[in-house]
């Protein structure tokens, strides 16, 4: 997807429409509720209807900003409105009419100089350079960047004490005589370099804000960018389409000048940082490293939070995982390039997401807007943004190749100037959190697993899934109760062994198919089935799937006759998971010897709970 659709952010809502009507029809619109709606990737037309919203609310303005162009800026106002609202700014803006920057600056009375404006837009494009006559002549060009720049710094000057935000020209879509124009020093991209460069150099030592739209439009490509039909109709610097990256981008600066950039980004481990699941695939087993291709997407990933790290972001860790496995990597793996004490907070427990943050905001004593988590799991970010809106979570696509450019592209950690207590920032943080001990309890995720629409399959051992089963009986090592392992064959045999009851479980959510989650092997004990092998995947940990399989273990033994199930733990030193597994679905300790324990549930005394998932109907 191309970063022109702002593919970081969660799809427009189907009833976009009926949100906004529902908020016009609101007194007084709740700027918040506003604010969530613009947190979607919307076009252009979507970024109007929401500015009209927010124009017929009592919502009132915190940043007013000056909007000066060479070219027609009515259809971008909008866009600007909505899109500052996606990062908690109510904007006005005041805009001048085409052609008329110079006049406005200079009249004393004009909107620009009688009203409070924070900030002034210098909206130019590459159009306001001028041609020479001759474009080889160097002196010709010269004389033209001398030109434009004085008009550029009469514009600032005159503006007094609002601060300006400057913009960097985009370079032309077309060539005259190909690569050759470069060294043509009057030539259309030749001006561009040199006004850019010289444009870059005079804001040293100023209040003023670069925009660097030139690199924006490189980053979508010219040809998406530049749109010659819009010119000649409409005097429109580019492309529609491109309106709300350009928005977007110019939002962010506003955040930034009220001190609403994010400050901390919280990772993800397994299939984040590297491929692979350290509890199950152990440090061997996991993907990282050069000579392979998905290794070395995982290793860029770091690279990059290493980099915003010594930025002054502050980095965090927030997984699904025991705690010291999941910092094995970090001490052990020669191909980690981040290391433990890069991190300010390294949070491994089986709690979720969203309670995790907020244990993450509160140890290092910033808001929860100040976050951005960073995962790869669809439904841990849903989780997230439902329960804590206000942390930022991008989307990411399937390719952990992407994940670098998805996050920068998002531009969380923008910035207008870094000072050096920027640079020590995350250091600080550190030393902050060492003094606070993380806690939160729990949140209720019943309104949020409903949302999820899972749907579960239970079914027995059989051919189609035979490869699968034995796979996860052997590699699954943290949910796993007793960490037996049985070869494909012998899973073979099972199947058709009339003294077992197996079952494999599929889950299915409104993000896609889980696939194959659980398995579980039970064996005929007389008046009792005992369970031989219970293992689940980690990543459905928390969406009472387990509570689900017991049911129907219950169903199946009890049409069988059966008064209890029997379950054992053997602890393995990989699965203290789930030490307390039977304990908590409601089984009672009978007997153990050592470290291993044995549980029985008995039939008649079962209580079957409402679940938030329902059964998938036989095929």
């Amino acid at each position: 997807m191309s970063l022109i659709d702002l593919p970081w952010l969660p799809a427009a809502p189907d009833d976009f429409r009926q949100q906004c009507k529902k908020l016009d029809s609101t007194a007084e619109a709740d700027f918040q509720a506003i604010q969530r709606l613009a947190g979607h990737a919307l076009d252009i037309n979507q970024l109007t209807r929401l500015a009209k919203t927010i124009g017929t609310s009592a919502v009132q303005p915190s940043l007013t900003l000056g909007l000066l162009s060479n070219t027609t800026t009515e259809l971008l106002a909008p866009a600007l409105i909505a899109s500052a609202a996606r990062y908690g700014i109510a904007l006005d803006i005041i805009d001048v009419p085409f052609g008329q920057a110079m006049q406005a600056v200079l009249d004393p009375a004009s909107p620009i100089n009688s009203g409070k404006i924070d900030l002034v837009l210098l909206a130019f494009d590459q159009r306001f350079l001028t041609t020479p006559d001759s474009i080889s002549d160097p002196e010709q060009a010269a004389e033209t960047i001398a030109a434009e720049m004085s008009q550029i710094d009469v514009l600032r000057e005159s503006l007094g004490d609002s601060a300006c935000i400057v913009q960097t020209l985009p370079s032309p879509p077309g060539y005259l005589l190909g690569s050759f124009d470069r060294r043509m020093p009057g030539s259309p991209h030749a001006l561009v370099d040199i006004f850019n460069a010289r444009l870059i150099e005079g804001l040293d030592g100023t209040s003023d804000i670069l925009f660097d739209v030139a690199g924006v439009a490189a980053q979508v490509g010219l040809d998406t960018w530049h749109d010659d039909t819009q010119w000649h109709h409409a005097k429109l610097s580019f492309s529609q389409t491109a309106v709300p990256l350009y928005a977007d981008h110019l939002a962010r600066i506003l955040a930034a000048f009220r001190g609403k950039s994010r400050k901390c980004l919280v990772l993800d481990l397994d299939n984040t940082l590297w491929g692979g699941i350290i509890g199950d695939d152990g440090l061997d087993g996991i993907v990282i490293g050069q000579g392979d291709a998905a290794g070395e997407a995982h290793q860029d990933i770091q690279r990059t939070a290493k980099q915003l790290g010594k930025l002054g972001v502050i980095l965090a860790v927030s997984s699904k995982n025991e705690n010291a496995t999941a910092r094995l990597p970090f001490q052990q793996h020669p191909d980690m390039l981040l290391k433990e004490d890069d991190f300010a907070i390294f949070q491994a427990n089986w709690q979720d997401k969203a309670t995790n943050l907020q244990a993450i905001a509160a140890a290092l004593d910033i808001g929860l807007d100040s976050l951005v988590l960073l995962d790869d799991n669809p439904a841990e970010r849903a989780q997230v943004r439902d329960a804590l809106p206000q942390v930022a979570v991008p989307e990411l696509p399937a390719d952990p190749a992407h994940f670098s450019r998805r996050l920068l592209a998002a531009g969380y950690f923008d910035s207008i100037a870094l000072s050096q207590e920027d640079l020590l920032r995350a250091k600080d943080y550190t030393a902050r959190a060492e003094r606070v001990a993380l806690q939160g309890d729990a949140r209720d995720l019943g309104g949020y697993l409903l949302s999820l629409d899972m749907e579960i399959s239970l079914m027995p051992f059989d051919g189609a899934g035979r490869s699968r089963i034995a796979q996860l009986i052997n590699k699954s090592n943290q949910f796993n109760l007793t960490t037996r392992r049985y070869s494909e064959a012998q899973v073979r045999e099972m199947e058709a062994d009339s003294s077992l009851s197996t079952l494999q479980a599929r889950l299915k959510d409104r993000f896609g198919d889980n696939g194959m989650i659980s398995v579980i092997i039970c064996r005929d004990g007389g008046d009792a089935w005992e369970i031989d092998t219970w293992l689940m995947s980690c990543r459905v940990l928390g969406r009472r799937v387990e509570e689900a399989v017991l049911a129907e273990l219950v169903d199946q033994a009890s049409q069988a006759g059966k008064h209890a199930l029997l379950g054992r733990f053997i602890p393995s030193g990989r699965n203290d998971l789930v030490c307390d597994h039977y304990e908590k679905l409601g089984f009672s300790r009978v007997e153990g010897s050592g470290d291993e324990t044995c549980w029985r549930l008995d039939l008649d005394g079962y209580c079957r709970p409402d679940l938030p998932l329902r059964r998938a109907a036989a095929s």
